[in-house]
Order: structure tokens, then sequence, then C-alpha cells
């Protein structure tokens, strides 16, 4: 069994027991008191690269990224450096994520939110929506053509908007076929965990006009993002990165090049010690 399809199976099994737990008529009946809507995808078009900062506790290839950290003092954090919106990352097994991460999350920032996980069933859609996501992501390897086009229908009928993610041509040919807004270009290889910047390079140009791009995997660096940007690509999704940062507010600043902003902050810190 590959990373993939064992990760696949974890959710749907994990989704089964917290249906147990959570009925989906309750979720439903939650909805009815869900906060405004945060546009996900409005947030990623705005000018210049929009930078998607995600809270992530570890992964199958790195482990523990950042043993005790906080999902609210990281995501305001994120905010306050001019992140476009969030990912939270929130599968259990292998990255460590919750639910409960989300609803701090949703709490704590203004931002709009995408939940990353591996999304399989209509429970997990309508659970998204009940803890506080605005979108959801839908990897397009993870699921079948039918399962696929249900998925996204259904979620843009609990107004959450859908990022789908492609890792090769294929990929990218179904998320097409559904006339997807928002694609989602992963670096990393699902199987081996390897990260190759040229996916997003060779993938792009067989996107047509008006999809909103966002690349993911493997930055760190403003001078990365800039090539980003002037090959057309309009949003990056970072976690890694900024949850290793000392100080993720400064290294967010630093990555969206708000340079004065940066500044005051340091001089801000400075006066407080």
């Amino acid at each position: 069994m590959s990373w993939l399809e064992e990760l696949v199976a974890g959710a749907r099994e994990d989704a089964r027991r917290r249906q147990e737990e959570v009925p989906i008529d309750t979720l439903r009946a939650g909805l009815g008191t869900r906060g405004g809507a945060r546009p996900f995808n409005e947030a990623l078009v705005r000018p210049g690269l929009s930078l998607i900062a995600e809270f992530k506790r570890r992964s199958p290839s790195v482990g523990e990224i950042r043993p005790g950290a906080g999902v609210a003092e990281t995501v305001t954090a994120y905010e306050r450096g001019g992140a476009a919106a969030l990912s939270i990352l929130t599968e259990e097994r292998r990255f460590g994520g919750s639910l409960q991460d989300l609803r701090e999350a949703r709490q704590a920032s203004g931002l709009p939110i995408l939940r990353k996980d591996f999304i399989v069933g209509s429970y997990q859609l309508y659970e998204s929506a009940a803890n506080g996501a605005d979108a959801v992501l839908l990897i397009v390897a993870a699921l079948d053509d039918e399962e696929l086009a249900v998925l996204y229908g259904e979620a843009r009928e609990l107004d959450l908007d859908c990022m789908l993610e492609v890792h090769d041509e294929s990929d990218l040919e179904r998320a097409l076929l559904i006339d997807a807004d928002v694609i989602g270009i992963n670096n990393r290889d699902l199987d081996d965990f390897s990260v190759d910047a040229e996916t997003t390079v060779s993938l792009l140009t067989d996107v047509p006009a008006g999809k909103t791009v966002v690349s993911e995997s493997g930055y760190a660096r403003r001078d990365e993002l800039d090539e980003l940007e002037r090959i057309g690509v309009d949003a990056v999704l970072i976690g890694e990165a900024l949850m290793r940062g000392e100080d993720p507010e400064v290294l967010v600043r630093e990555l969206t090049r708000d340079e004065e902003a940066t500044r005051e902050h340091y001089l801000e810190r400075a006066s407080e010690e």
C-alpha cells in the first residue's frame, strides 16, 4: 500500500468513527449558527503573490515540526505578518492535527481558512463547515472521477470554496474537467515525500487562463516566491518553513515583503526587552 493509499484508508476509517460520535444530522443542525463567510478564493487574487500560511504539527517525512506550538498564537502571528489566508492541517494519524485546531484558528483569526486533510466523503464536508472552514482541499489523486465531482458540488452547496490539488498532468486534466476555480500544484510526491519545484513550472503552462494557481511545498525564501510571481502563480502555501521559524510574524512579513512593518515589529520587540 502506498503512502497515499494508507492515508486515504485512515481518513475513511477516522471519518466513520467521528460520524458515530457526532451524526451528520447534528452537524447539519449546527450550520444554522455558522459565522459569516470569509471568501477563500477571493483572498488569493489580490495584487502580488498571496501567502497561505499553514499550521502543521508534524509530517511523515520529518516528524514533529514545532513541539508545543499553539494554534492561536501562531495564526495571529501569521495574520499580523500579512498572510492572505490560513491552512490548518487536521489529519491526525500522520500529521497530528485535529478539528480542535480548526476551531481554535477560526476563533483567533479573521482570515479565511482552508481545511487541509484527506477529504473522502460528504461527512467531512459537513464537519469542515461546522467547525469553521471556509474552504477544503480535494486531492485529485485520492478520489475517482465520480467522487471528485460529487464532493466538489456538495462543497459548493455548503458555501465551501475548494482547492483541487494536483501532482501531475493526469491530475490536472481531471481537475479541469470539473471546471475547478483554484488549482493547487503540489511539488511534493505523496508516495515518497520528495519535493521537486519544477512540478509547478511544468504544469503551470497547461492551466487555462482565468484559473487561480497555488504552488505548494518546498518554499522558504523570498527569491523563490519572486520567481513564482514572475511565471504567473497567484499564491503560495507555506507550512514547515513558517512553523520552524523563530518569529513566524517576522518571517511572514519578510516573505510578503512588508519591510516597513517588519522594521516596526523589531523596534517593538526591542522596546519590550
